[in-house]
């Protein structure tokens, strides 16, 4: 690529344009009624919960007028953003704003003994939840799932559930990925409030709140540990009363395994981690994503949950070259970069099978891999991840003030040599002046590695990207060691590198591609590269075209990519590269750089790539 390329692309501008609304297929033909209705944990599923999707009211008021206003503006359809044509508001809430949620919440009954816990996926970014206009709880983090127990809140009958939220955006240090206030170019339309499924279900008194399962595959092990809400209560050793009994059995976990609907084993332990033998077991890879099935209780809570026996290393190959190795054996990584927009969802999938739909089509394409860029998707996406077998590189949600253009975008685009040299230690370089701010990111990083803890699917930690946001990486991959020792970090993908991690991780899309092995002996990843764009009117948001190399029509689109892959990526293939990430799966408003179109209505090729 020629140097001006870079630097129109860097220099792209947003313009008072007018822009496309589209629908994808799911969207256009969506159900108010049953919005999103399938179970939104699957690895600790019960069969007592009810959806809260649907239509709510809502108002967006001045953040100067803290009340509640006294009547709302219209309906909203959860758990759709405010942004998005799929909520039916399509309007921007700003950071100045408060947008207001309500609807009422009919308990048929109470029930003695239990609890009633209310789960939201993901709410952005502040939000403070009341019910019957009595304050509950409050979060912050605009990715991650987060419960409240409402037991005491709520009366049989009518209620009233409120949700009052604040979105900073990129106006504040908030995890906020690739949402801007003032969208274009590589940055899209900043989303907010709701957008992941809301629901609610009764536990018992102690329940299941967590599981954590890791497969101990030389051991032919599993070991599985179940987190209780509190410490169950001890029993009298004395009372045999059925009381007595009761509160013994809480002090008991059973767990019973099944291979396809065949019960292979049952335990039982009163410790609350355990090992349990797996013998004779199926790997699980992306050619044959093989699950085993669980069932766990616990004094009166049953859940049900699966695994996976699978390992990620890396290790030497035969020429002496590090390479990714899974189960035991050498696996090359042909992965996408997936970042998760629909254009009429925005972060939300307006369906069950949108989801389905984006991971089968890749894989259809020849992609083992899909590298889930700065966001954190629905717990069912990891799932189908999981059953399908895509496997997964999981990038945490950037953060921080404002980023240098200079550091961030041209001077690691023209020169990447250099940007290795810089320490990520000079906060203020990074956007990452403000402590608080750090602060607050690594609880995150903390709490997306322990949600998403236990899919299979998952084999890679992305901390950093591209610098954005970037602090004290060697500390931070220390950390998630700490948390998790059976993945792998790619530390700082692209350029930032500080030489920790577990890859020398490379974006390159305006330079020769070439393989140079890693003085530090890790494994060498093309971590970003391609973003071959090609217009397609009819299925375009925007007039715009942002892309790496422009194509005017999918056969030469196609005809590039074929000799791209088995010129190029097959050759670094042989000569030591393990895992490369073509940008990108869709088109996102002005980039369309995607094998499919916003909409997801066209695919721009034909055939796998590899």
């Amino acid at each position: 690529m020629k140097i001006k390329d870079a630097i129109r692309t860097l220099l792209f501008k947003n313009k008072d344009i007018k822009y496309n609304q589209l629908y994808t297929e799911w969207g256009e033909n969506i159900n108010p009624d049953k919005v999103l209705s399938e179970y939104p944990r699957p690895q600790l599923r019960r069969s007592n919960y009810t959806i809260l999707n649907g239509y709510w009211n809502y108002n967006i008021t001045k953040e100067s007028v803290a009340l509640k206003p006294a009547q709302y503006e219209g309906k909203i359809l959860v758990p759709f953003s405010p942004e998005s044509i799929l909520s039916g508001v399509n309007r921007q809430l700003r950071p100045e704003e408060l947008l207001w949620y309500e609807r009422p919440l009919i308990i048929e009954r109470i029930y003695p003994g239990k609890r009633l816990i209310l789960h939201f996926g993901a709410v952005d970014q502040t939000c403070e939840l009341l019910i019957n206009n009595n304050r509950v709880t409050r979060h912050i983090g605009g990715y991650l799932p987060f419960s409240a127990d409402i037991t005491d809140y709520v009366i049989e009958g009518g209620n009233l559930l409120t949700v009052k939220v604040k979105d900073a955006s990129d106006s504040s240090y908030h995890s906020r990925g690739k949402q801007k206030l003032k969208r274009g170019g590589m940055f899209y339309t900043a989303q907010s409030g709701i957008w992941q499924t809301v629901w609610m279900e009764w536990v018992p008194d102690i329940y299941i709140a967590s599981l954590n399962i890791t497969p101990l595959v030389k051991k032919s092990m599993v070991r599985l540990t179940v987190n209780l809400n509190q410490s169950p209560v001890h029993a009298n050793k004395k009372d045999t009363s059925l009381q007595g009994r009761q509160k013994n059995n809480r002090n008991i976990f059973r767990v019973d395994i099944y291979d396809h609907g065949t019960k292979i084993h049952s335990f039982i332990s009163k410790n609350h981690t355990m090992d349990i033998p797996i013998r004779s077991f199926t790997y699980w890879r992306p050619e044959n994503p093989y699950l085993y099935d669980m069932v766990i209780s616990s004094g009166d809570d049953v859940v049900q949950s699966y695994f996976a026996m699978r390992s990620v290393e890396i290790k030497q190959d035969e020429k002496g070259i590090k390479r990714i190795y899974l189960n035991d054996e050498e696996y090359f990584q042909n992965g996408l970069l997936d970042q998760g927009y629909w254009s009429d969802g925005l972060y939300t999938p307006p369906s069950d099978e949108a989801m389905i739909f984006d991971i089968e089509q890749a894989k259809a394409l020849g992609f083992n891999m899909l590298r889930k860029h700065i966001k954190i998707e629905p717990q069912r996406w990891y799932y189908h991840c999981d059953r399908i077998g895509m496997l997964v590189w999981q990038d945490m949600v950037n953060g921080g003030g404002r980023y240098n253009k200079l550091l961030v975008g041209y001077l690691p685009t023209l020169f990447p040599g250099i940007a290795g040299r810089i320490s990520d230690r000079w906060h203020f370089l990074f956007g990452r002046s403000n402590a608080e701010g750090r602060k607050e990111w690594t609880n995150e990083c903390e709490e997306t590695v322990r949600a998403l803890y236990n899919h299979p699917s998952i084999i890679v930690w992305v901390p950093f990207n591209e610098g954005w946001g970037q602090f004290d990486a060697k500390k931070i991959t220390s950390l998630i060691r700490s948390l998790d020792d059976t993945r792998l970090i790619d530390e700082a993908s692209g350029w930032y590198d500080q030489k920790g991690g577990d890859f020398k991780s490379v974006h390159n899309y305006f330079h020769l591609l070439k393989y140079s092995p890693d003085r530090r002996g890790r494994a060498v990843i093309l971590s970003e590269f391609g973003g071959y764009a090609c217009y397609i009117a009819e299925h375009s948001y925007s007039p715009m075209l942002y892309g790496y190399r422009i194509y005017m029509n999918s056969d030469d689109l196609e005809a590039a990519l074929q000799k791209l892959y088995q010129e190029n990526i097959m050759k670094l293939k042989e000569e030591g590269v393990s895992a490369v990430v073509y940008t990108q799966l869709s088109d996102i408003e002005d980039e369309v750089n995607g094998l499919f179109t916003y909409d997801r209505r066209v695919c721009k090729i034909s055939k796998a790539l590899m």
